[in-house]
Order: C-alpha cells, then structure tokens, then sequence
C-alpha cells in the first residue's frame, strides 16, 4: 500500500523504514545467479558480498557457516553462485542484505533450468494432476522396495516396516541409485515389483544426496514408468530443498525413508489400541442398551395390572358394574320424563278432542249422507238425524226447528 505523504503531510523516516521493511519481508525467497566477493567468517556466521555478473550491483548477503561449507565446491572470492536466499531490511540503519538459506556452484544453474523445462513440458501433459493418484492400502499384503543394496535406506525402511508391523512381508529389489545407468535400473526394478500381483504398494528410496546425484529421479523415462504404473508408489527420495520429478508423480511423497515406512503401513500397537478402544465401546453400548432394557421390564412388572391381575380385574369388574347402574338409572330417569311428556302431550290431545265436548253433554249430528249438521237452515222438518253420544249413537226425526238469532 502506498503511503500518502505529501509537502505538508510528510512521513517520518520510520514510517518510511518499516513500510520498506515490511515489502521486503513479503518478497519472500528468491533464486539469484551472482558473484561471491570477500567471503569472511566470523564465529558462526559468513559475511559476503554478492555482485552482479554483468552490471556494476552488489548486495551484502549473510550465511551460516553450514550454508557455505555444505557445497561440494568451495565458495571462495569470485565463485560465480546460485543461491536461495530471504532479502532482509535492517530498519534502524537503511541496511538491505540477503540471507542465504543455500549455495551452489553456478554449474548447477543449468541443470536447475534443464530441469525445469522438463517439470513443465510432463505437468502440460497432466502427469502431476491429482485425479491419477492412487490411495495406499491400509494394510498391504507385501510392499515392493526399490532401493540401493545395503544402503542405510534400505535399513530404515525395513526396520521401521517391521518394527510398526512385525509380520510385514517386503519384497526387495536391488538398483543402481545414481549415475547414468540409475534411472533405467530403477524402471526395471519397479516393473518386476508392478508385475507381482502380491505387491500392493512400492517405495522408492534414498537417502538424499547432492543436485546431480538425484538426477536419475527426474529422468523423463522413470516419471512416465512411474506413472503408468498400476501400483500405488511412494517416492521416499529424503531431499528437501529440491523436489525431483518423482516426487510430483509419486502417489505418495514421503520427505525419508523411515517416512515412507510409517505410510505404508499402520503401527500394531495403535491398531490395537484402536480395537481395544472400538471393543469397550460396543461394550459399553450394549451394556447400556441392557441396562435400559431391563429397567423397561422392572417398569412393567412394578404396574399393579401385572403385579396383581386378579386385583385388577377386581377392580375393573367394580368400574363396570357402577357404569351399568349409573347407565340403569339414567335409562329410567329418560324414561320416567319420556313418560310425563307423553302424558302431558296425551292430556292436551284429550282437552281438544270431541269426545271431551261430548262428555260435557254435547253430541254430534249427522245427515243421512254422514254430513255433520252445522246450522238449522239445512234442515226440514221430518228429517232423520244420526246423534253421536259418548257411549253409542241414535236415530231422531226433526219435528220442530226454531233458529236462534244472532247476537
């Protein structure tokens, strides 16, 4: 981010000098091709200038003392170089050094960009992608191991295999691993072991070694080898700083040997423990589930209907008989006002029947066609009348009719 200063705003000088420090800091490691001019030690640590192989440009650069004397060529004044290293900014004095973290001959810059354009031209070809890496077995039946006769490689991986799982079966092919003829020796080797139906997992492994030594494990035949190979391989090539090639097509990168032993196979202990700990819990599960089981039965047999059934029924016969003689009683009570209504309702139809009028002395008169006789002006005299009484009927002859008037 840029610092907004201006004529009238300006930043102090340590605001300058940490905000040069911090984009250095974020610059991280780089690769440089320089001179090496005056290194001198002092205690631990080296101090050296590098300067440019063409332009008039130097830079300070600091080492540790393993750093410098790790090359097999002695860095002396004006050994040309290549050198991994963390740009540093001293803030207190404007101080701008590089800190060496690896130095090599300029010879191997090369073999770096040879090795480079080879890492390109098979990633284009997809042969790093993640979608061909192929899993391990958690416990292979027997592991093919390509690795130097007698070598301390071949040691650590053996021992650490049977160590973390004694009964482990290894099949071991010998190889050249380094020189000219390494890389075809390695093919063969991992082809026998591909073969073997038995083998469910191969590692390839050395111990490390200097840029050139590792050549044969970037070699362009070996990566294809690898990667048509039908099982899983683990590159246990134990170099840090470069990464070979087999390493990007491996299905399985281990930074060692001993590393790579720890991959392909689990550790009996942990896998006991791990059954011994699944054990308890299935265990404790259906511990548990018994437990809740037979609290369920205790639950039943403490409720009264199975801890005494005769009782029970006792007691339910006494429930039903008082549900029949409430249902009796309330059966005769809907009867009883059943019966006042019918004979409130038998009462009224009596007071509105005629024969009620009757019974007061009344009687009804009917013509000889059975025509009820309403008024005397439907009459003559000598007509024959049918009256009706409570108790029977008589025939009457009209002799005499007088109209009452009206009032």
């Amino acid at each position: 981010m840029a610092l907004e200063t201006s004529a009238d705003n300006p930043a102090p000088l340590r605001s300058i000098s940490l905000a040069l420090q911090g984009w250095i800091a974020r610059l991280g490691a780089v690769w440089v091709e320089a001179e090496v001019v005056q290194p001198k030690l002092s205690g631990n640590t080296y101090y050296l200038t590098l300067r440019d192989l063409t332009a008039t440009m130097s830079i300070s650069a600091i080492a540790f003392r393993a750093v410098i004397e790790s090359s097999a060529t002695p860095i002396t004044d004006g050994t040309r170089v290549i050198v991994h290293a963390k740009p540093e900014f001293y803030s207190p004095n404007g101080r701008l050094s590089l800190k060496l973290l690896e130095i090599r001959p300029t010879g191997e810059g090369e073999l770096l960009a040879q090795l480079e354009r080879r890492r390109q031209l098979l990633a284009a070809e997809g042969l790093f992608e993640a979608r061909w890496k192929r899993p391990l077995p958690l416990l292979p039946r027997s592991i093919g191991l390509v690795t130097g006769k007698g070598s301390a490689a071949e040691r650590d991986v053996l021992q650490n295999v049977h160590d973390r799982w004694p009964g482990a079966s290894i099949e071991v092919r010998h190889a050249l691993m380094q020189g000219s003829q390494s890389a075809m020796a390695v093919i063969g080797a991992l082809r026998e072991l591909d073969a073997a139906e038995h083998v469910d997992v191969i590692v390839i492994a050395r111990g490390g070694g200097s840029l050139e030594d590792l050549l044969p494990f970037s070699d362009e035949a070996l990566v294809r080898a690898v990667h048509g190979a039908t099982t899983p391989v683990v590159s246990a090539i134990g170099h840090e700083p470069d990464v070979p090639l087999l390493d990007l097509v491996a299905d399985l990168r281990a930074s060692t040997p001993t590393d790579a032993a720890k991959r392909v196979v689990p550790h009996v202990g942990d896998e006991l423990a791990g059954l011994a700990t699944a054990r308890e819990r299935a265990r404790q599960a259906v511990a548990a589930h018994l437990h809740r089981e037979a609290a369920g039965l205790a639950a039943l047999r403490s409720r009264p209907v199975l801890r005494s059934p005769a009782a029970f029924v006792d007691t339910q016969q006494d429930v039903v008989s008082a549900q029949r003689e409430r249902a009796r009683l309330a059966m005769r009570a809907r009867l009883n006002r059943a019966h006042d209504e019918v004979g409130h309702h038998l009462a009224r139809v009596r007071a509105l029947s005629p024969l009620a009028t009757m019974q007061r002395g009344y009687a009804v008169a009917l013509d000889p066609s059975g025509r009820a006789v309403t008024s005397v002006e439907t009459l003559a005299a000598g007509d024959d009348l049918v009256l009706h009484l409570t108790d029977g009927h008589a025939t009457v002859r009209v002799t005499d009719l007088q109209e009452h008037p009206h009032e």
